[in-house]
């Protein structure tokens, strides 16, 4: 029970935002106060947990979505308008996240060099002699999991930097935040490496199941063999790609391909039949799809931000554009006066649409509707968001229930793998694996509650089963926070990211049916000449005097 009770403790302060567990830790204890007890030690190993960030929160107190072409902010005083407009610089970056995952390699460098000994120190802690030394065992078991967890954290943050700045100083001690400022960048290849290598040297030391499946299921939410498998074969598919693989090396997308596979092999996961309830309450962590989640607690705040303006409480929020209900397929004939029948399913269990019934009423998106944009803080684009959000929440008597955010799951896996093997290997080549591209692809669009048809690309034409996966990545992770990074990577954002933003105006007619008009919200900016990485904040080029090198053009 103590140890459960600690765990809720700690993803409580997680879930806040709460900086109390930041790497100023090592100021608090003596060597003597660390050595003498499990919650001490527990307290350190999970600090560097605290200093990631729930996708429920990533922006303006929300999801991200706005800041690529999936969707536009319904406030017009927001960070992500920086994006919108191509303003963000080395001085402000809404995105800045550079001093937040030192602060966590550092928690996790300070933790591994106190607690080399912690079987020594959890000896002299009498509590976990209790038990004919069953606790002492179950505590000497956590503790060694939780050594092995701080590298997959090195490697997880090191990722969260080189995917926004790229080449960055390469810490593996604990340092000051003085002495870290005087180190120069490593290359991107360097800090790759660094991160794979990280998660191979633990990765038989880690939690084997999935921690649901343990006797520790209490621990869920915690790095484990396939979560840090999983984080590998993203870090490899990044690494791969065209943004830092100009030169296309094979090796890179083989490798990438590999560390899919491997997750795949582990036969822990599988595909959720219901794609809908998939993201709600309970079942994104509980579900087989499910590799590893944010605990976000008990609350309301997704369905306050983002519900439709027109049910109580709404405040409408993250508005999807209609750049992205186009890219869903229709699954069958068009409809001339209903423009989201016979669609691919997935749009209607992600997007709010005009006339369809959502929480007990029908959306009322048009002009003199209860939902008409034109209402104070109502969608500037025809649309609103349904993936994430609860059903039929009370948000009048502050009603609230549980929501986890997923940050890995199967089917970005299998995604992952078909893009990899159709680089390596085109498109039906599985090259003695189980399953080609084509065939991983193809996986994910027959979900049960999806049943999309297969693929049509001919054999081996590797160049249209890009644009395939292209297609199925930005329709089945939408608004997940991957779309964003997709296009950098992929270095399509020079395309997307300078199209205008659409939306869908909508007005009935006498008949009760209605007319469908796109308009245009604005033009997106994005400077191909250097936004393709992140400036280095300026603070820290000041502090390291001169020795960190700006990105090219900033």
């Amino acid at each position: 029970m103590k140890i459960k009770y600690i765990l809720i403790v700690f993803t409580s302060l997680m879930a806040a935002g709460c900086d109390t567990l930041d790497t100023k830790i090592d100021t608090l204890f003596t060597e003597e106060q660390l050595a003498s007890g499990y919650s001490r030690l527990y307290n350190l190993g999970y600090a560097p947990y605290s200093f990631i960030q729930s996708g429920f929160y990533a922006l303006d107190s929300n999801i991200d979505a706005a800041k690529s072409d999936e969707a536009a902010y319904t406030k017009t005083v927001s960070s992500v308008k920086y994006f919108n407009e191509g303003t963000w610089n080395q001085y402000n970056n809404p995105d800045d996240v550079y001093a937040n995952c030192y602060k966590g390699i550092r928690a996790a460098n300070f933790f591994l060099d106190y607690s080399v000994n912690y079987k020594e120190q959890l000896y002299q802690n009498r509590d976990t002699l209790s038990d004919g030394g069953n606790d002492y065992r179950r505590s000497v078991q956590n503790i060694a999991w939780m050594r092995a967890e701080a590298h997959v954290l090195r490697a997880w943050f090191y990722f969260e930097l080189m995917k926004r700045y790229g080449g960055v100083p390469l810490v593996k001690e604990v340092l000051s935040p003085d002495e870290k400022s005087d180190l120069p960048r490593a290359d991107f290849d360097d800090i790759v490496n660094y991160a794979v290598s990280e998660i191979d040297y633990v990765l038989d030391s880690l939690q084997q199941l999935t921690w649901k499946s343990s006797s520790y299921s209490g621990y869920d939410g915690r790095f484990a063999k396939g979560s840090a498998m999983a984080l590998k074969s993203r870090i490899l598919l990044y690494a791969a790609s065209p943004l830092h693989n100009p030169e296309n090396d094979a090796e890179k997308w083989e490798s990438a391909a590999k560390a899919a596979y491997d997750v795949i092999q582990l036969t822990q996961y599988s595909l959720d039949a219901d794609y809908r309830a998939l993201f709600l309450e309970t079942n994104a962590v509980t579900s087989n799809e499910v590799i590893l989640s944010y605990r976000s607690g008990s609350t309301n705040g997704p369905e306050k931000a983002n519900y439709p303006i027109g049910t109580p409480g709404g405040n409408s929020g993250v508005t999807p554009s209609q750049n992205l209900v186009s890219a869903y397929e229709y699954k069958g004939t068009p409809d001339p006066a209903d423009p989201y029948a016979n669609r691919d399913p997935r749009l209607a269990y992600s997007i709010v649409t005009n006339n369809s019934s959502w929480n007990g009423r029908t959306m009322q998106i048009y002009t003199g509707g209860d939902d008409d944009p034109a209402k104070a803080n109502a969608s500037r684009t025809g649309y609103y968001l349904k993936k994430f959000l609860l059903n039929n929440l009370d948000l009048t008597n502050d009603e609230k229930r549980i929501h986890n955010w997923i940050m890995f799951r199967y089917a970005e896996i299998l995604l992952n793998y078909a893009e990899a093997m159709n680089e390596a290997y085109g498109p039906d080549d599985n090259k003695g694996y189980s399953m080609t591209a084509r065939e991983a692809v193809n996986a994910v669009r027959s979900r049960t509650s999806v049943q999309m048809p297969a693929v049509d690309v001919a054999a081996g034409d590797k160049d249209e089963m890009r644009k395939k996966i292209k297609h199925e990545r930005r329709i089945e992770l939408a608004f997940e926070g991957h779309r964003f990074w997709d296009l950098l990577r992929w270095k399509d954002a020079e395309i997307y990211l300078n199209q205008d933003l659409k939306g869908i105006s909508v007005m009935q007619t006498d008949n009760n049916s209605f007319n469908y008009r796109e308009f245009t919200l604005g033009k997106r900016i994005f400077d191909a000449s250097k936004m393709y990485l992140y400036p280095i904040p300026n603070t820290e080029i000041v502090k390291s005097n001169n020795i960190l090198e700006q990105n090219s053009n900033w």
